[in-house]
């Protein structure tokens, strides 16, 4: 059945115009991007079997954002026009909910910025360094990429983290970055960079807040492994 055959309010574009955007399902909703569907298949249909392909802990919006331009075109009715268009939606989406979620926000503790990035970073494909710069009461100024790709956190100059803070002039800043397998635990060389960095950081008159390592839906943090390693070594 094509999508003009279906009953009018069963059809994404005049059901939201008739009930608005949270009637949808996420199916439909994507179905108004991809526009049109194949002689077998309708938009929605499209869309719905998209949205099955999840074999991933991902909800499946999410799961989507996941999937490059290239693997989006594998499946049949999705060209590289309909491919681009889901990508930079999915773009939107992301960059809309960081506007509104990191603006002024206030650190208390290092837990409410791992919750803010979670969702950015626990599905990322390659590795992805941040610089979240604060305010002297916590406030979120910025959060600066300094890195992405196939490159180890260690490889990156500190200058290049510390830079975003000294140029705004900022007295306090948080590490961040993920890794791609989903776990979080700090390697030696993890905890050995963060203490170059925060000594370095010391010189200069900044405070290093913390190091966040981000995995899939859980986070460490580097400050509290170093403190239990030195703990430990007092201990022995």
């Amino acid at each position: 059945m094509k999508m003009k055959e279906l009953p009018e309010l069963e059809r994404p574009y005049e059901k939201l115009e008739m009930y608005g955007e949270k009637a949808l399902s996420d199916a439909e909703l994507l179905a108004i991007i991809i526009k049109t569907g194949t002689r077998e298949e309708t938009a929605v249909q499209l869309a719905q079997k998209l949205l099955s392909l999840n074999n991933t802990t991902a909800e499946n919006l999410n799961y989507l954002n996941t999937l490059t331009i290239q693997e989006l075109m594998l499946q049949k009715g999705i060209g590289k026009v309909k491919a681009i268009q889901l990508k930079a939606v999915g773009e939107i989406a992301v960059r809309m909910f960081k506007t509104s979620s990191y603006k002024k926000a206030v650190i208390k503790y290092p837990q409410d910025l791992a919750k803010m990035l979670m969702s950015d970073l626990k599905l990322q494909k390659e590795e992805v360094v941040k610089v979240a710069v604060l305010n002297s009461r916590n406030e979120i100024l910025k959060i600066e990429d300094v890195a992405k790709g196939t490159i180890n956190i260690v490889e990156i100059p500190i200058k290049d983290i510390l830079y975003e803070p000294i140029r705004m002039k900022a007295p306090k800043f948080i590490l961040v970055h993920n890794h791609p397998s989903g776990d979080p635990s700090p390697s030696n060389t993890d905890i050995l960079y963060t203490e170059k960095i925060n000594n370095m950081a010391k010189e200069i008159g900044l405070e290093m807040l913390d190091h966040l390592i981000i995995g899939n839906m859980k986070y460490t943090s580097v400050f509290t492994e170093i403190a239990l390693l030195e703990k430990r070594m007092m201990n022995t």
